[in-house]
């Protein structure tokens, strides 16, 4: 008794099929299978734009690691701060 024959869900599809009308429920199973297919693609387009940042990130890194040495850090500051009472 707590389940439901093949009779009820036939009942039940007939109910259905009858309030939205059979161009109404195609139309949205159309609709239905259009964002799985679309949900597909972006998990895919997801899955390779993380490798090609990773590999972007790798090249990056890369090219910070190179030392430049036209800047130096290391040399002492040359500045010189005079005060009005030395110019008078």
């Amino acid at each position: 008794m707590g389940s439901l024959s093949i009779w009820h869900w036939l009942i039940v599809l007939i109910v259905i099929l009858l309030l939205f009308g059979s161009t109404k429920v195609s139309s949205l199973m159309g609709d239905f299978a259009k964002g799985i297919k679309s949900f597909k693609k972006n998990m895919a387009d997801d899955e390779s734009s993380s490798n090609s940042s990773t590999t972007q990130q790798n090249k990056t890194l890369s090219a910070s690691d190179q030392k430049d040495d036209s800047v130096s850090f290391n040399e002492p500051s040359k500045t010189t701060v005079s005060s009005d009472s030395e110019k008078k």
